[in-house]
């Protein structure tokens, strides 16, 4: 068995494979509207989670007006509970630059918990994003 892995994507290849996790994910298990998944690719920095050789995760995060926004984390659903989220997360906060002050993302509801352990804190009110309920989460240095 290769353990875990998280590799910052390079390639075209590493990035369909993203893609197909994402697409599994968020359009066919959580019905979110495909035009909205591939928004704001080309200016995203993305991450490929792989077990055993297997694309099992994603995730990306860009640089927007407000800061460095953390999106897209998607784990395929028979690698989750073995903390593929959890290092794509710990990836994807060390790429970030040293100078990214201000560094949040929208959570579900479910994976508070999982981004609250490093760091992240919700604030304001809870909200509807592509049908699914989500707060806005910050991290505190």
């Amino acid at each position: 068995m290769e353990p875990l892995k998280v590799i910052k994507i390079t390639s075209k290849e590493e990035l369909e494979q993203a893609f197909v996790i994402r697409k599994i994910v968020f359009v066919e298990e959580q019905n979110c509207p495909p035009e909205l998944e591939w928004e704001n690719e080309e200016e995203s920095t993305h991450f490929l989670a792989t077990m055993d050789h297997q694309p099992c995760g994603a995730c990306r995060w860009r640089k927007t007006d407000s800061g460095y926004k953390l999106e897209r984390f998607a784990v395929l659903k028979e690698y989750r509970g073995k903390r593929v989220g959890q290092a794509l997360v710990a990836a994807t906060l060390a790429d970030l630059p040293e100078d990214a002050h201000y560094i949040y993302l929208n959570a579900q509801l479910d994976a508070m918990g999982l981004y609250a352990k490093f760091g992240f804190s919700p604030e304001g009110d809870q909200f509807e994003e592509a049908g699914i309920q989500h707060f806005k989460m910050v991290k505190k240095a």
